[in-house]
């Protein structure tokens, strides 16, 4: 299938690893140009997409920092002469309990999950309308479910579905598509990071897996890239506005059934 985005440039924000890096990497596997924002760079993931796409850049950057976001953004279209597409994805769930959490600390951990969605948005958005583009804002689960001890980044999440819904509307008259994907259980080096808190981490990743309706399986950010790069493609055409699950039925399906018996 040709997803039409040959030489498209789509800029990921946290693309060095997981869940943007996979994005970034079937981008270049489909022809287009990824641009990768982030702190860092793996050696073998900069390789690996310099040998799928001799256009692709990596800039180092510090997203709390909107002076450089603005900077970068004009280095990427006077280099490469536009942007089709964004994906915000960069931050992490810092575990800030509203019980042992500062107002202080909340503004941190929305500069960290949250703000530079906003800032990234407002540079990039002249040029994605010029190309009739395309927005995708990595969400969570939790923006919908809650989680429990995780005020700050759940209500961060919960905003961001908040601008998905609000730039959809407000850039639909210049045919500009804006939708969210929102992972439940992938397994990220991120998430991997977060299970080693468990006295028996691979007990605590099958107690977990044995939840999920479809082939009591975690997601594979493999399955997360593939619904991005086809949302953010020019054959989504009518698609904007959505909150998309791509989960194994984790959040909307009864998980109190017994799925082997079905």
């Amino acid at each position: 299938m040709d997803l039409k985005i040959k030489n498209k440039v789509c800029i990921i924000t946290g693309g060095a690893k997981g869940i943007g890096y996979s994005i970034a990497k079937l981008w270049a596997m489909e022809g287009g140009i990824p641009v990768v924002f982030s702190r860092s760079m793996p050696k073998e993931h900069d390789e690996e997409l310099k040998n799928l796409c001799k256009s692709y850049e990596f800039y180092e950057i510090d997203l709390k920092n909107y002076e450089q976001i603005e900077e970068l953004i004009k280095k990427v279209v006077t280099k490469h002469g536009g942007i089709y597409a964004l994906v915000n994805n960069a931050g992490a769930n810092d575990n800030l309990h509203i019980e042992n959490t500062s107002t202080k600390d909340l503004i941190k951990s929305y500069e960290n999950n949250l703000f530079h969605y906003y800032a990234m948005a407002k540079e990039c958005l002249p040029y994605i309308k010029k190309e009739q583009g395309s927005i995708l804002n990595i969400v969570s689960k939790t923006g919908i479910t809650g989680q429990g001890r995780t005020s700050a980044y759940a209500s961060a999440k919960a905003a961001q579905i908040g601008f998905t819904r609000e730039w959809a509307c407000a850039f639909a008259k210049d045919s500009v598509r804006v939708n969210a994907i929102a992972p439940a259980e992938v397994m990220t080096p991120l998430y991997e990071k977060w299970l080693q808190n468990f006295p028996n981490p691979k007990e605590q990743y099958e107690k977990i897996a044995k939840t999920i309706p479809l082939g009591h399986r975690f997601t594979t950010i493999e399955e997360i890239a593939n619904t991005a790069v086809f949302t953010l493609s020019p054959l989504a055409s009518h698609t904007t506005g959505q909150i998309l699950m791509p989960d194994g039925g984790y959040v909307h399906l009864d998980r109190a059934l017994n799925w082997d018996e079905i």
